[in-house]
């Protein structure tokens, strides 16, 4: 048996391989998925003599993919149009703040509607998050998705938090693609348990081929909500391969039990 069958090869980079049955990502038996209409499993219609029609299906987001291959409970915490700026008012309208759907893993795929579609005027900098009051965040981008983390660690405060950047889109605007991603790894930088699900650097090209093959209209289809959900899985599966250490209590998250 090669030994790095069973341990991670150091010269392994993220998404080298994509997991197939349950992966590492199993060891979280809850999990909630932070994001937009692209975490929704939203699907787009658009019907002669009518207007184009969005519509969430939570069954096809990845996110529920990701729970099913792997046997445990995902919460959507997402919405077509959803922003890190509102995401706070609409958490407290769904009660996803509830010590009741405290999960042990945190998903956020936040920041289109923000940057792509102007909910937010300033990017900010890291400098606007304040890790001991989010309340006295600054109102950027920045700092409003500071204060989520912020927010689900002091329900969940040993949870693990990953966030996706954008993936690598021809049709997107690369100075803010990385901007985006720059801001994530500070984050992950600023908060302990916190990791950055770098899709624009290991990620497929989002080209026509691909866009071909796993979209319908602006939003993906069934298969390229399939396709996400095996990239995400495969990515979480990495870091945890790659930092045992950081992982071997997970058990033990959100439980109380003193470890």
């Amino acid at each position: 048996m090669n030994i790095y069958d069973i341990i991670p090869d150091p010269a392994e980079k993220p998404l080298d391989r994509l997991v197939e049955g349950y992966s590492n990502t199993s060891i979280f038996r809850k999990m909630a998925f932070i994001g937009d209409s692209l975490s929704s499993g939203e699907f787009e219609t658009h019907v002669e003599g009518k207007n184009v029609g969005y519509y969430d299906m939570f069954e096809h987001s990845w996110g529920q993919y990701i729970a099913r291959r792997n046997g445990c409970t995902a919460y959507n915490f997402s919405c077509g149009g959803m922003t890190a700026k509102s995401f706070d008012s609409f958490a407290d309208w769904h009660l996803m703040w509830s010590r009741d759907k405290a999960a042990q893993a945190y998903v956020i795929a936040l920041g289109v509607n923000d940057i792509y579609n102007g909910a937010v005027e300033n990017f900010g900098t890291i400098d606007d998050v304040n890790v001991t009051d989010y309340k006295s965040n600054a109102p950027t981008f920045m700092g409003y998705y500071g204060a989520i983390i912020s927010k689900y660690k002091e329900i969940t405060p040993d949870a693990k938090f990953f966030l996706v950047t954008f993936p690598n889109d021809p049709m997107a605007d690369a100075a803010v693609t990385r901007q985006m991603a720059d801001g994530l790894y500070q984050l992950a930088e600023k908060f302990d348990n916190c990791y950055v699900i770098d899709l624009y650097r290991y990620g497929p090209v989002y080209d026509e081929e691909f866009r071909k093959h796993y979209f319908y209209h602006s939003h993906m289809s069934p298969a390229g909500y399939i396709f996400t959900a095996k990239l995400i899985d495969s990515y979480i599966d990495y870091i945890i391969r790659h930092n045992p250490d950081d992982f071997k209590t997970a058990g033990f998250i959100g439980t109380g039990i003193a470890y």
